[in-house]
């Protein structure tokens, strides 16, 4: 059946969730982890369950790090005591963003690391290059120096001299991935010391990303969307795959596929089989759900230590299609693009519909959507749409309802 939403408070999560795992000897994985030591992945029981009750971890790529198969994505997260539970409890990877909550993300963040041991935690942050054009691809205009500015700023905000993970944000086409300024900007914050691994992140073409990656030999990790509502994870797969065999560590994101089926959020997705899915694919090191209380933390640590889908979760990650849901996770193919007589950031907007409905995240959806330059009823005057969703979203519907929200001042957000 479909995770439950209930919210435990950080006491009942020590004394029933925390503790448990503890108990199992889920820690000693930690600090072999974070050294890039002798830790091995656990994957190799073919049942897909930990060895002696520890979590299951993977390597990174060539990095020559192994992190435990679960992180913690905490863009939607300022409860400084959900993301110290989560490292107490053995989720030493932290994502998070230049963006994420209008900034004030990576601050919470560093709060919660002051006087902990650097090497007790893995960060990674994520900062975009701007400006670029509606097919995703930098400008003429687009150098490293304010790339590099905001890089800077977010170390400040962390509290840190180096992250571990640094990614080039939501690049979607080859090109994006070879911009030689910011190609060359990653490698210097690598060398001066300020990123361990340099990447990039995709929501969209995740494929033709990740060849591109393996094109530069520049890149350390890519952060992709993966989920079980993917309909090109044949070249996704064989991607990642080959990935893998060149060093490239994969980290993925998105893979509770929008967390509801339904705008309403009366028919959420079951998570837990969801991200046991995703973590099927035994060439992903890790997963980053977003995690926003307690009882999703805890089913997360489960998933750290069996991934195994039972029958009943493996029927529930159909259910919503079975009753005719097109759910909320648009999967970034592109195809509308060309459909579209007015050229509108489609892919975008539906990713600001699932911010608002799926996450509850306005800001984000806000923040989103005010950054496309599209007008707040961008398909008036169109006769008809003639833009087909593989997914089959009414395109026409959510774009209208998701541009309207730039009429709210943006102060409401945050």
């Amino acid at each position: 059946m479909p995770q439950s939403r209930k919210t435990l408070d950080r006491r009942a999560f020590l004394k029933t969730g925390l503790a448990g795992v503890a108990g199992a000897g889920a820690f000693s994985a930690v600090p072999a982890a974070l050294r890039g030591g002798s830790a091995q992945s656990a994957y190799t029981k073919p049942s897909g369950k930990a060895v002696s009750g520890k979590f299951i971890t993977r390597p990174l790529g060539k990095t020559g790090i192994t992190l435990p198969i679960v992180s913690m994505g905490v863009m939607n997260s300022n409860n400084d005591n959900l993301i110290k539970a989560a490292l107490e409890g053995g989720i030493i990877h932290l994502d998070t963003a230049h963006g994420y909550q209008r900034g004030t993300n990576e601050g919470v963040i560093g709060k919660v690391l002051q006087g902990r041991p650097r090497d007790s935690y893995f960060i990674a942050t994520k900062v975009p290059g701007e400006p670029r054009d509606r097919q995703g691809n930098f400008s003429a205009e687009t150098t490293a120096g304010p790339f590099l500015d905001k890089v800077n700023l977010s170390l400040e905000r962390l509290g840190l001299e180096y992250v571990d993970i640094l990614y080039l944000h939501n690049v979607q086409t080859r090109d994006a991935v070879l911009f030689e300024p910011l190609l060359r900007a990653l490698e210097d914050v690598k060398k001066s010391g300020k990123a361990r691994f340099v990447g990039v992140s995709t929501h969209s073409n995740e494929h033709g990303v990740i060849r591109a990656v393996l094109e530069g030999k520049v890149h350390d990790v890519v952060l992709a969307g993966y989920n079980f509502r993917k309909a090109n994870l044949a070249d996704l797969d064989a991607a990642i795959a080959d990935a893998a065999k060149a060093g490239v560590g994969i980290v993925a994101m998105k893979t509770l596929a929008g967390g509801y089926w339904d705008k309403e959020r009366k028919e959420p997705i079951n998570t837990k089989a969801a991200l046991k899915w995703a973590l099927g694919n035994p060439n992903i090191t890790t997963a980053i759900p977003g995690l926003t209380a307690f009882d999703q933390l805890e089913v997360n640590l489960n998933v750290m230590t069996d991934i195994t889908l039972t029958a009943e979760e493996k029927a529930d990650l159909k259910l919503g299609e079975a009753k005719g849901y097109s759910g909320l996770y648009c999967q970034g193919c592109n195809e509308c693009l060309p459909q579209c007589p007015r050229q509108l950031p489609i892919p975008d907007l539906m990713r600001g519909y699932m911010y608002a409905y799926g996450h509850r995240n306005l800001g984000a959806a806000f923040d989103l959507v005010a950054s496309l330059g599209v007008s707040q009823n961008p398909c008036a005057g169109c006769p008809g749409c003639s833009v087909r969703c593989a997914m089959g979203f009414d395109v026409r519907d959510r774009a209208a309802d998701i541009a309207r929200i730039q009429a709210a001042p943006a102060e409401l957000f945050g």
